[in-house]
């Protein structure tokens, strides 16, 4: 009888479920990470068994039959050593306790974002007032700030007057943020100042 798997054609004398979950196993599981099974064509293999215990140093074909006999996976882990490390385990079952391990530690995480605030030469005290505000609030939340004066017209022959009012807005904040790059121009038209929140003692 004649199997087909990924365009390859094999001729297989008998049906038998143990020599259909065999080519299951190697053609369906596979890592760019790691070699796995019959991609593993070393001639010798320091061997680990699945409880952590050296086996010794064996052909890949006999570690691949001890992997098969115990419907698990051989697994190149150290390809660097001589002679390589193989290790037999459930590849897929490692491969989601990694992904799991790998998603609660994103998930606790901290993500420092960059908040942006931008002002006006012409802003009355009021708006002043609520953009310290909106800044000591993201500062507090851990975020880092990119606060921005934007000039047009006229107002772009006077860039002082958006040096002093970033040199107060950074004295309004100075409690909860600390200033980390000192106002300059991006563009023609632009000034920016870089604000991160303030240490914990």
């Amino acid at each position: 009888m004649i199997f087909a798997f990924y365009g390859i054609i094999m001729r297989v004398r008998t049906v038998s479920v143990p020599v259909l979950f065999y080519f299951w196993r190697c053609f369906v599981i596979s890592s760019k990470e790691h070699q796995l099974n019959e991609e593993i064509r070393d001639k010798e293999l320091r061997v680990i068994d699945v409880d952590g215990s050296q086996i010794g140093i064996l052909s890949a074909k006999e570690a691949l039959a001890i992997a098969y006999e115990k419907d698990l996976d051989l697994v190149k882990i150290a390809p660097q050593a001589t002679p390589p490390v193989c290790r037999i385990m459930d590849y897929g079952k490692f491969c989601f306790e990694q992904s799991k391990r790998e998603k609660e530690a994103r998930k606790n995480q901290k993500v420092i974002e960059i908040k942006g605030i931008r002002l006006s030469p012409t802003i009355d005290t009021h708006d002043f007032n609520t953009k310290v505000n909106q800044a000591i609030k993201f500062l507090k939340g851990g975020d880092k700030l990119k606060i921005s004066v934007r000039f047009r017209g006229r107002k772009l022959v006077h860039p002082q007057f958006g040096k002093d009012m970033l040199a107060q807005f950074a004295d309004a904040i100075s409690e909860v943020g600390i200033v980390d790059k000192q106002p300059q121009m991006e563009g023609r038209s632009t000034l920016v100042m870089f604000v991160s929140p303030k240490p914990n003692k």
